[in-house]
């Protein structure tokens, strides 16, 4: 009924297992797991139920792994494809532990796959949202001390980029810290930009999913890896890439001095380089981080959260905090986006890429900085924000929409 993650295949288990079993059978740090395939979805994940063969094979399973906190995760059909990353539109639950708690957790992935979010991201993919079936991964949790996301050379001679945090990666893939970064050459060179890393996401201690921390103040400028252990995690992207055949997006978690890897998928859409100079805030203009290729010009609309969507138009630029995955939907209508935190590797970077919008990530105080209704520009290539006058208004006070310029 179940599978052990090294025997995974996309065909039984999805993209992110298969590419997992690989690496694990490859001999690269894997964190060793089992899967709930396809099948077991196909049979009993409409209703959401669990019957108890999938109950007890669950508890056999988990008992073999010494029973310890785990990390369940989606591993659908349509996730980490070369065209569709999917990125951080299915629901993972880490740091549970206990046959009913990953029970739980496998339901919540089952029902992530007919959630709005995902099911618009598959259509706006043409694919049909009946086709969809839902795998689930389960893994030992990385306890991590830092931790993040490399995108691996996406040709001879390129190189490297990594995003790294404190704590558990939820926090980078999701934006809601902006990360140190580092750009490592073929020749061992690195440029890195060190980022005010506030806060951190940690297992819980009752071992109930996780929480998030204040970083102390000491720490919050620190590197979050060393010179080491950057050129150790670019070696380990190389033997990735050459394993699954190709330019890899990859998580990893750093614990006790050791390096694991959480997901390896295929590079759907190029990152903007690093720009060679550090733009320094002033006047109308705003630095960040590149996140998308392109220039946009459009009306600003500054959101605090799900409840301000409506507010949204064709067009507009969309200014936040940050994004999560229930975001997705605006980046099918906005003309760009900027954020407060997050880096270029986020799911929210990922998506505005491949929905083709410039988007600049990590702009301190965006969400005050940049007015309501201000018309802005933004280039999602240099990673600037500027706004150059007030929104045009016709005779009756109505704002003049502004298109989208040519990229």
């Amino acid at each position: 009924m179940l599978t052990d993650l090294s025997d995974a295949t996309a065909d039984t288990c999805g993209g992110k297992a298969a590419a997992l079993a690989v690496l694990l059978r490859a001999g690269l740090p894997v964190p060793d797991g089992f899967v709930v395939p396809f099948a077991v979805h196909a049979t009993h994940g409409a209703g959401l139920s669990v019957p108890d063969a999938l109950s007890d094979a669950v508890a056999r399973h988990l008992a073999l792994l010494g029973d310890p906190l785990v990390a369940v995760r989606s591993s659908a059909d349509a996730e980490d494809q070369p065209d569709a990353s999917a990125a951080g539109q299915y629901d993972s639950v880490l740091g549970v532990r206990g046959t009913p708690a990953v029970l739980a957790a496998v339901r919540t992935c089952w029902a992530s796959l007919r959630s709005a979010r995902a099911l618009e991201y598959r259509s706006d993919r043409k694919a049909s949202p009946g086709e969809a079936s839902m795998a689930v991964l389960i893994q030992r949790l990385v306890d991590a001390d830092a931790s993040g996301v490399m995108f691996t050379p996406a040709h001879p001679g390129a190189s490297t980029r990594i995003e790294a945090s404190w704590g558990l990666g939820p926090s980078v893939v999701g934006g809601t810290v902006t990360p140190d970064t580092y750009e490592i050459a073929v020749d061992g060179s690195t440029r890195s930009t060190i980022a005010r890393k506030a806060t951190r996401l940690d297992r819980a201690n009752d071992g109930t999913g996780v929480t998030a921390n204040e970083v102390p103040e000491r720490q919050r400028t620190r590197p979050a890896l060393d010179a080491a252990t950057t050129l150790a995690l670019t070696a380990l992207g190389h033997r990735i890439a050459a394993a699954l055949g190709g330019p890899q997006d990859v998580e990893w978690a750093l614990a006790d001095g050791k390096l694991w890897i959480l997901q390896a998928r295929p590079i759907t859409a190029p990152v903007p380089p690093l720009p060679t100079t550090t733009s320094i805030a002033g006047g109308t203009t705003l630095s960040g981080t590149p996140g998308s290729h392109g220039i946009a010009t459009g009306i600003a609309r500054v959101l605090g959260g799900p409840s301000d969507f409506g507010r949204v138009r064709p067009g507009d630029i969309v200014v936040c905090p940050y994004t999560d995955p229930a975001w997705t939907a605006l980046l099918r209508i906005a003309a760009g986006i900027v954020t407060e935190t997050g880096g270029a590797l986020s799911h929210a970077a990922i998506v505005a890429r491949e929905q083709g919008i410039p988007a600049v990530l990590g702009v301190p105080d965006a969400t005050t900085a940049i007015r309501d209704g201000d018309l802005i520009s933004i280039d999602g290539t240099e990673g600037a924000v500027t706004t150059p006058r007030p929104a045009a208004e016709d005779d009756h006070g109505n704002q003049v929409p502004v298109h989208r310029a040519p990229r």
